[in-house]
């Protein structure tokens, strides 16, 4: 199993820095540093060392390519190596402690050190807990910009507008992560509801925060055309689909493509239904049709609605792959499966219930105002559980 998302790159033949061996670590506190990750978090600390010392070298700063790749993968060194270096700090201290108990006989000053022991070894249990998460393989989509679509599902017009109220719920969070969104396609209904729309949201990590969304969401409330009081319930789809990289190759047959260009419509500025540059695309053998009219050229619209298409399709094939993966999908939170009911929105009782993790929050107003962290943050911390406890399976810890 790969436990970390990149592989250094081929190491010197040298010894690591000296350090006090820590295969022999305290099991009376639970502090279980795995021995057979001690090799490769000295080489990450060695690369990341290697990498210092060529950006500090002239020549690095004349190539651009090698500059930015070299930082790229030091931004990805720099947690896991800073948090094995405050672990190792800790142990030494533990060692030290230990040591010097064996034959300090004044009580004021043994028990200063039991307590800089107890500290110490406190701290190592959290750092090496750290540690395990930041070696978990990472998602190479995390840092990505994505591209999210919502479609109103059973509930007719309550429906539509519970998408509308969804779709500015992720407006809100994504403003409050200081990502861009930008909006592609949206069918209204005249009554403030959305039928579906199609937006782009762009930041480093965008993908992180938003991969979960993906499936069914469910509202239980009383719609205001309805009388008796009664609570209805709908529901809307959410997609959440990573931007394709540019370098990655998909073989789209101009035979597969039909390209109508229309007139803009909808607000954007003079521009706006004065010219044909509207694009829409349609994918004969999937039925997909992507629409562009954001940009001010017919050029620019067209590059936008193909850069579309790629994601959609390179996201199917990977839907696909998924779905053959079975055993990744159950270690995962949720199945990835966007036909799974993964959250409903009970107005009445002002709660929002995630069903993957059993999460109630009662606070529903805050979080239909955009204040997802919570929730965001607890589905994160439960994925990396689950791979954690399939990473341990696997090394039969």
């Amino acid at each position: 199993m790969q436990f970390f998302p990149f592989a250094p790159a081929v190491l010197p033949h040298r010894a690591p820095h000296p350090a006090k061996p820590h295969a022999r670590i305290l099991p009376q506190r639970g502090i279980d540093m795995l021995t057979s990750m001690t090799d490769k978090l000295n080489a990450l600390m060695l690369r990341n060392e290697d990498i210092t010392r060529e950006l500090s070298e002239p020549g690095t700063a004349s190539d651009p390519v090698r500059f930015r790749n070299l930082m790229k993968e030091q931004k990805e060194l720099t947690p896991v190596t800073e948090t094995y270096g405050k672990y190792r700090k800790a142990m030494e201290t533990i060692d030290d402690s230990r040591l010097l108990l064996e034959t300090e006989t004044d009580p004021e000053m043994r028990q200063m050190l039991r307590e800089e022991m107890d500290i110490a070894e406190r701290d190592a249990e959290e750092l090496e807990e750290r540690i395990r998460i930041l070696l978990l393989p990472k998602d190479p989509n995390d840092d990505k910009d994505v591209i999210v679509e919502i479609r109103a599902g059973a509930g007719g017009d309550e429906a539509a507008l519970f998408a509308a109220e969804v779709y500015r719920m992720y407006v809100h969070y994504a403003e409050s992560r200081h990502f861009k969104v930008s909006t592609e396609e949206v069918e209204e209904i005249g009554i403030g509801g959305m039928k579906n729309v199609t937006f782009i949201i762009s930041g480093d990590g965008a993908y992180s925060r938003f991969k979960y969304e993906s499936g069914v969401h469910r509202v239980q409330r009383v719609p205001e055309t309805e009388s008796g009081g009664r609570i209805h319930t709908s529901t809307i789809t959410v997609a959440v689909i990573p931007e394709v990289d540019e370098d990655i190759d998909l073989d789209i047959p101009d035979s597969d493509i039909r390209i109508d260009i229309t007139r803009a419509s909808g607000n954007g500025g003079q521009g706006v239904n004065t010219t044909d540059s509207a694009v829409r695309l349609t994918h004969l053998p999937t039925g997909i049709v992507i629409y562009s009219q954001t940009e001010r050229s017919q050029l620019q619209n067209k590059a936008k609605a193909f850069a579309l298409l790629k994601s959609k399709l390179y996201d199917l094939e990977q839907q696909k792959r998924h779905d053959a993966e079975a055993d990744l999908r159950r270690s995962q939170v949720g199945t990835g499966d966007r036909s799974e009911k993964i959250r409903t929105y009970n107005f009445p009782q002002g709660r929002v219930t995630d069903h993957r993790i059993k999460l109630t929050l009662y606070r529903i107003e805050d979080i239909m105002n955009g204040d997802l962290d919570e929730i965001v943050d607890a589905l994160t911390t439960a994925d990396q559980a689950a791979k954690l406890l399939k990473m341990s399976e696997a090394s039969g810890v």
